[in-house]
């Protein structure tokens, strides 16, 4: 029996946020110029913040998988207000201390 409705698609969530959006990008957990091919979906916003507050060199040495990019200081910041954004643009600026 058809209702009529359309049944909502459930959207994948973002690994390093959660939230559920239209576009997924793939991160490199350590960066391919160091060697990585462990890939995870990030959403668009989460994946230019993580670039924008830390070069690949400090991707690779220092934050090289989801969880400990989670437990980063800035990341978390960033992640209290990201969760509670729509699915949107979100715009990201460099950090002035990227590391």
């Amino acid at each position: 029996m058809r209702t009529g409705k359309l049944q909502e698609l459930a959207l994948p969530p973002c690994a390093l946020c959660g939230r559920e959006v239209d576009q997924l990008t793939r991160h490199h957990v350590r960066p391919r110029q160091f060697g990585g091919v462990l890939t995870e979906e990030l959403c668009v916003a989460c994946h230019h913040q993580v670039h924008a507050l830390f070069t690949n060199r400090t991707l690779a040495r220092e934050l090289d998988t989801i969880e400990k990019l989670r437990q980063d200081p800035q990341i978390q910041r960033y992640l209290r207000w990201a969760q509670k954004q729509p699915d949107r643009h979100i715009p990201v600026r460099r950090s002035r201390s990227r590391r």
